[in-house]
């Protein structure tokens, strides 16, 4: 008799237990016995654990399948360096951590670089570690399986000291998760079609620089931090957010280009409602500099909410976006630094003198803006007189001027983004 379907069920459950058992990678047929151990071209099935300091380095034609479970190589040592080999099939229990590549606690001074992965699970699992370098690699998830129920490409936990430089990430869930880990740095990656590109928590002390985001949910999902520098970063074509900021204080951001973020749904998932294709979302957030960044073509250039005041705004350009600035608040704000404002590309004021900065301060979150926040309809009468009458008696008596954004000194031309270091 054939085995019943409850029966082939277990059989199946235990054999994935048994495939998921590690076996140390000596087991595999390296080649070398200096400091350099190669694996030859061919497949190999298996989960491995490298407890001993190893370069390992795959030829050209060599695979490792992990056969659906657990994690394919667990680092557990330091002194590791796994360069060029390709995974594949590795467990996808995120309650687990399941991951191509796991990387101990122990294991800090890891070099992970040059590595192609894909699967539905974690790609690379930085666990509570320092100083692991992550470079060059190319790591792709499942599209078939729920965004929310994929693995994020690289992943750190408690990780202190991490550089994570030139890869590229594709379909997994977040392209870089950072939580708890200070004093790191993402330079130089291009995420592509994820939730949110990157996506800091609790972190402190850290670097975003040089980064590529395009086809997200959210570029840059900056979350409960402080002390970033977000330096040189572009978001292309982004949904919901290009950058997010969320209780994110004394932190940086500067040269950075955020260009046509559309609006949706936040796919199910969207950290805060109201997602209108914001270019920079700032909420609940003090104390930080945002000078010299570029945000256009989007459907709201930059929206300040939930108590986000004194930070420092200037020399910024807001080009092409469909409404500029919402912003409400108990205050008026001073978007300008030295002398010093931001170019608005719908500016209408002019430069007598021609210096560069307009004669008639910029405040685009009048009544007007006001009511077109609250009821959009309200568009269909721009032209009309009532309308330019409420202007008109804004100017004339600035006592029902509500409390809101003013640019003092407009910059008549777009400044230039500095190249990042």
């Amino acid at each position: 008799m054939g085995l019943t379907r409850p029966g082939l069920a277990l059989s199946l459950l235990i054999a994935a237990s048994v495939q998921a058992q590690p076996q140390a990678i000596d087991q595999l047929p390296l080649q070398g016995d200096g400091d350099i151990r190669t694996l030859p071209a061919g497949t190999y099935t298996g989960n491995f654990t490298l407890d001993q300091p190893l370069h390992l380095r795959c030829a050209p034609g060599a695979l490792i399948d992990g056969q659906g479970a657990g994690s394919t190589l667990h680092v557990r040592v330091p002194g590791v360096t796994i360069e060029n080999c390709t995974l594949r099939n590795w467990g996808r229990d995120l309650t687990a951590m399941d991951a191509a590549i796991f990387i101990d606690k122990a294991a800090h001074g890891t070099v992970v670089r040059g590595n192609d992965l894909q699967g539905a699970g974690f790609g690379i699992w930085l666990d509570a570690t320092a100083d692991v370098q992550v470079l060059d690699n190319r790591i792709q998830g499942d599209p078939s399986v729920r965004s929310q129920d994929r693995g994020n490409g690289i992943h750190l936990y408690a990780v202190k000291n991490a550089l994570v430089r030139g890869n590229q990430v594709r379909q997994t869930r977040d392209g870089v998760y950072i939580d708890t880990s200070n004093d790191s740095a993402i330079e130089d990656n291009l995420f592509e079609d994820l939730r949110y590109g990157v996506h800091y928590m609790f972190t402190h002390n850290s670097r975003v620089i040089g980064n590529t985001t395009r086809h997200t949910r959210t570029g840059y999902a900056l979350m409960q931090s402080r002390k970033l520098t977000v330096v040189g970063n572009r978001s292309v074509d982004d949904q919901n957010y290009g950058i997010l900021m969320n209780y994110i204080t004394y932190s940086t951001l500067t040269g950075n280009r955020v260009e046509a973020v559309r609006s949706g749904d936040g796919g199910g998932d969207a950290m805060i409602a109201g997602a209108e294709g914001k270019a920079l979302f700032i909420y609940n957030s003090l104390f930080n500099r945002i000078e010299n960044n570029r945000f256009e073509s989007s459907a709201l250039g930059i929206h300040l909410t939930a108590g986000s005041e004194d930070n420092r705004i200037s020399g910024n350009a807001f080009i092409g976006n469909r409404q500029q600035v919402k912003y409400v608040a108990s205050r008026t704000q001073e978007w300008s630094a030295d002398g010093r404002g931001n170019y608005w590309s719908d500016y209408l004021g002019w430069d007598r003198n021609a210096d560069g900065v307009g004669d008639v301060a910029y405040e685009p979150n009048d009544k007007v803006d006001q009511l077109l926040w609250m009821y959009p309809q309200v568009q269909l009468l721009m032209t009309s007189p009532a309308i330019e009458l409420l202007r008109w008696v804004q100017r004339a008596f600035p006592v029902t001027r509500p409390p809101g954004v003013r640019d003092s000194f407009p910059l008549m031309r777009a400044p230039d983004l500095e190249a990042h270091p």
